[in-house]
């Protein structure tokens, strides 16, 4: 299962249920995707295939909707 957190501007960010437990959440367009990490800071952990531009672009979109990824994530996981 992969929730969706939220869509915007050709990005889909979203969860995977069953995978590590630091806070985290992947990212995902038509070129590749990627991981940032949430906590302790929200930073790339890795990526495939996306420019310096669409990191840049998703990074930007996490810090904007930080609130509402931490929501959603504590949400789904305390499930």
């Amino acid at each position: 299962m992969s929730p969706t957190v939220f869509r915007e501007s050709g990005f889909r960010f979203y969860f995977f249920s069953r995978e590590e437990p630091r806070m985290h959440v992947h990212v995902q367009t038509q070129n590749g995707e990627a991981k940032f990490w949430i906590e302790p800071k929200i930073e790339l952990d890795q990526y495939i295939e996306l420019s310096q531009h669409e990191i840049n672009e998703a990074l930007r979109l996490i810090q904007e909707h930080e609130n509402e990824v931490r929501n959603a994530w504590l949400k789904h996981f305390s499930s």
